[in-house]
């Protein structure tokens, strides 16, 4: 399988910042909502979770797998699988790591209370778990999932004994024997937030820090810092002002207008590609009663369900304007939902051509010649500049007529607001988890339908069962060859229905103290037990 190519880019290096050997201190650009592993399947949770609760197998910085409590994965057959668990495993408490604790965490998963985004489409379609001993998984699906090992990355694992799991038995209808798991709040606690991986809870306070140290009897290789300080810090100019003060050592997105500031005092800056497509979603619900929030001057009507309103709005975006102008050229124009050349992806697949006079033909071919007004709503702390894109759209619209007014606000605020739909066209972003282009098509465009694991992120709602069917097909599919054309046949089809707008890649940015060593990660993850001190 291609993967992406990531570069990294140094710059000159001075005499370092007062050593904090002991410590490393991080401002991070978000932060996780929970501590729980399970609880939402978002960038900043996925980054906590990587320090405490690992999964069966990791990928590196190109999204590559790697063994991490399994030592070894195979398929049987098309339906089977088998995994070699690590031996002399224990979690941070002291109690062993065995074949249950995996059966325990893929049971508990369905159960996480109002989860915004959920990891059950990660263990959907596995049928039956048998264990031949204490460390070997044979995985029945119920069709062929050739992903089935990068899925499993994503899913941490917790202790069955800490959790009163122990006879859990595995049963897709339900499990027997899951006892009373642990709710989301629980995680709070160090007594429950325990896992194998390299660092161990010691606080978390939303909206002030994480707090870790590192776990003494870890399995791998010891990190560098023996206690870690994530502090969550949304402005971006203050994330800089903190790593030139020295009062952290490391942030994530920096500024690019920042860039030679940063440099001029010896830090370096370390980037490169990242998997994550900033993108506009366009509400395409219809049901009696409906009223599309945020637009007016359609009589009622929801444009975005004509299907040439859609094009006119993309023709209407200058993305090569919006990477040079607001992005600084730390982006690449995208014209699909993962860049090339990653599984699945066509280097044919071009972003729209920048074409004002030919959205407005469009827009009165649709009964809009005077277009509408429209509200756009964004996160600005989210993303690389996302209310600063967001601005430059809405200007781009009122060329065609759609007069655009931008609703922003903090990214905990807008995921709430836009999971209740509260947004006829928002801007977001998107990280495929596993570097390939099922992922984003099946979360993102992919009918909203939990049995079939399609839509858990359609929050615009779009409906296709030709695409539908060809991103299950290609699910399923194990021939890698076959499994790709299927997912370039269906991204072409979305791409053409505009289905969803993809903007721009993000690129993977960081800032640090000259002294240190960090690899950009495709994911955008910060993994303090993969920074470094310089050689």
């Amino acid at each position: 399988m291609s993967r992406i190519h990531l570069a990294l880019a140094t710059a000159m290096l001075i005499a370092p910042a007062t050593a904090h050997a002991a410590e490393l201190r991080i401002a991070t650009a978000s932060e996780a909502t929970s501590v729980d592993p399970h609880f939402h399947n978002a960038g900043p949770n996925n980054t906590l979770r990587k320090h405490i609760f690992e999964a069966l197998v990791r990928q590196d910085a190109a999204q590559m797998l790697e063994p991490e409590l399994a030592a070894s994965w195979s398929a049987i057959d098309d339906t089977t699988w088998e995994f070699k668990l690590r031996e002399g495993v224990t979690f941070s408490n002291g109690m062993d790591f065995t074949a249950k604790d995996v059966i325990y965490s893929f049971c508990r998963i369905p159960t996480v209370e109002n989860s915004p985004s959920s990891f059950t489409p990660f263990v959907r379609g596995i049928v039956s778990i048998e264990t031949p001993d204490d460390h070997t998984l044979v995985i029945k699906t119920e069709s062929a999932q050739p992903l089935l090992a990068s899925s499993l990355s994503a899913v941490g694992i917790l202790s069955a004994e800490l959790n009163g799991g122990l006879d859990v038995a595995y049963d897709p209808a339900g499990c027997t024997g899951l006892g009373t798991p642990p709710q989301s709040t629980d995680f709070n606690s160090t007594d429950i937030a325990v896992g194998t991986g390299p660092y161990q809870l010691v606080d978390f306070i939303r909206g002030q820090h994480v707090i870790l140290s590192r776990n003494e009897s870890y399995w791998g290789d010891a990190p560098a810092w023996e206690r870690v300080t994530l502090r969550p810090v949304a402005n971006q100019g203050a994330r800089v002002a903190g790593l030139l003060a020295g009062d952290v050592d490391m942030i994530e997105a920096p500024p690019i207008q920042d860039f030679d500031n940063i440099r001029n005092a010896g830090a370096r800056i370390v980037q490169g590609v990242s998997n994550r497509v900033i993108y506009l979603h366009m509400d395409q619900h219809e049901e009696a009663g409906w009223t599309t929030p945020g637009v007016t001057g359609t009589d009622g009507k929801n444009p975005f369900l004509d299907r040439r309103v859609r094009e006119a709005v993309s023709k209407a975006i200058n993305r090569e304007a919006i990477v040079d102008r607001v992005m600084g050229n730390v982006a690449v124009a995208a014209g699909e939902l993962l860049p090339y050349p990653l599984f699945g992806t066509s280097e044919e697949m071009k972003p729209t051509e920048f074409d004002p006079e030919g959205a407005k033909a469009l827009l009165a071919e649709a009964g809009y010649p005077d277009g509408f007004n429209l509200v756009l709503g964004t996160p600005n702390d989210r993303y690389m500049n996302d209310e600063r894109v967001a601005q430059a759209i809405a200007q781009m619209f009122a060329r065609i007529g759609i007069r655009t007014d931008i609703d922003a606000m903090t990214a905990s605020t807008f995921f709430s607001r836009r999971n209740n739909f509260d947004f006829t066209v928002y801007l977001a972003g998107w990280g495929a988890d596993t570097g390939e282009m099922a992922n984003p098509l099946a979360a993102l465009v992919g009918t909203r339908d939990t049995d079939r694991g399609l839509g858990s992120t359609n929050l615009g709602r779009y409906t296709n069962p030709a695409l539908d069917d060809l991103i299950i097909e290609a699910r399923s599919t194990v021939d890698d060859a076959t499994r790709e054309e299927l997912l370039r046949k269906a991204s072409r089809m979305a791409m053409e229905d505009f289905a969803i707008l993809p903007l721009h890649f993000d690129a993977s940015l960081w800032a640090l103290r000259s002294d240190l060593d960090y690899e950009a990660r495709a994911d955008q993850h910060t993994l303090a037990f993969e920074v470094k001190p310089a050689n």
